[in-house]
């Protein structure tokens, strides 16, 4: 009777623990140092302190509708060694000279650098930036744009104050009108535009492990209401930090599907999620803390008053709300991420989103050690 109690709990326990919330003990020289618990993207790769000479596995570990995308996985390491930027002709060794190849590269950075870039970055196909190791910046002028390229990766950069310029908009980094695009473990401030825009018929995108803060706009998934074309669009938003010093945009959607994932909202000063031109939005496990201000509290605004708003497909499940915070759902039972094989992952309840999420941003990887 014993052995079957225990057999039935152990059943039991191997249904319903979650391996999001496991914590983990590594070794660093001689003391042994508790870790936080890893989401499923940080779980398959930051263990392995031999991660540093088998960069390119990072691309095995994206989750979402941007699972697909390999970055410069089949092609060689390229290590950025001096911050210039020359927008004629780009010099070997700068970050420019690498995105602008033909061929798939794995981009990497020998140092701590800032980079104050003549004129947007325009990122081509099958590049990977990986700052992991070094303590990379760009800002102070234009930043990054991802035009119509595919399988583009940029993982553990910071991106602030980008500035205006002719030709660009002002935004950390512009996708348009491209896919398999996945943007991992990035900080994000203080742009004269987005922070993050995905437009113009772009999908297959993830968004995740990043910390935005400081902005009016976060994050735009959609270019207008008269763009049809956007109604292709599917983004995953996942693991994200989102404040202090937001106002809105986390996301906003227009026309497409948006799975929006186990983000952690440090209140905002207007809205935290909103859309128009009936976009689907799947709330799932996030946990949101409202402004202390009454008129404020509510997660989400539909930029259309008609009636026509009600029936949009919005929905919220297991999520988490803080301080008076409230979702209002619409459009009948929510519609899930529609995944493919293998982008699927296990979301967390939204009490767990905290310690999920307390590593989102650029992380201070050493190698030789687990990260």
């Amino acid at each position: 009777m014993a052995s079957l109690v225990l057999l039935t709990f152990s059943l039991l326990f191997a249904t319903f623990a979650s391996p999001l919330v496991d914590a983990f003990n590594y070794s660093n020289g001689n003391s042994t140092l508790a870790g936080p618990a890893l989401n499923p993207i940080d779980a398959c790769w930051r263990r392995d302190p031999k991660w540093s000479t088998n960069r390119q596995a990072l691309a095995n570990c994206a989750v979402g509708f941007g699972k697909a995308a390999f970055g410069g996985r089949q092609g060689p390491i390229y290590v950025v060694t001096s911050p210039a930027d020359d927008l004629g002709a780009p010099k070997p060794g700068t970050l420019r000279f690498g995105v602008t190849q033909r061929n798939p590269l794995w981009i990497t950075f020998a140092r701590d650098m800032v980079i104050v870039l003549k004129n947007e970055l325009e990122v081509t196909s099958f590049k990977t930036i990986d700052g992991r190791g070094a303590k990379v910046e760009i800002g102070k002028g234009p930043c990054i744009s991802i035009k119509r390229a595919t399988n583009v990766i940029i993982h553990g950069i910071t991106l602030q104050d980008c500035k205006l310029q002719k030709g660009f908009d002002g935004d950390g980094i512009r996708v348009y009108t491209s896919r398999h695009v996945w943007i991992d473990h990035c900080h994000f401030a203080r742009c004269q535009d987005g922070l993050l825009d995905v437009l113009q018929s772009s999908t297959a995108v993830t968004i995740s492990n990043n910390r935005f803060i400081n902005h009016r706009k976060a994050v735009l998934l959609g270019s207008s209401d008269a763009i049809m074309a956007d109604k292709i669009m599917k983004v995953t938003v996942a693991f994200n930090v989102f404040g202090p010093g937001l106002t809105e945009r986390m996301p906003r959607v227009r026309r497409g599907y948006a799975h929006v994932a186990n983000n952690m909202y440090n209140k905002w000063n207007l809205y935290a999620i909103g859309g128009s031109a009936d976009p689907t939005i799947f709330s799932e496990g996030n946990h949101f803390v409202a402004p202390d201000i009454k008129a404020h509290k509510e997660v989400t605004k539909r930029m259309d008053k008609s009636p026509e708003a009600k029936k949009w497909k919005w929905s919220t499940n297991r999520d988490v709300f803080i301080n008076g915070a409230f979702f209002v759902p619409s459009g009948g039972p929510g519609v899930p991420p529609p995944y493919a094989r293998g982008e699927g992952f296990p979301v967390a309840p939204g009490a767990q989103v905290p310690s999920l999420t307390a590593s989102a941003g650029p992380l201070r990887c050493v190698p030789g050690r687990i990260c």
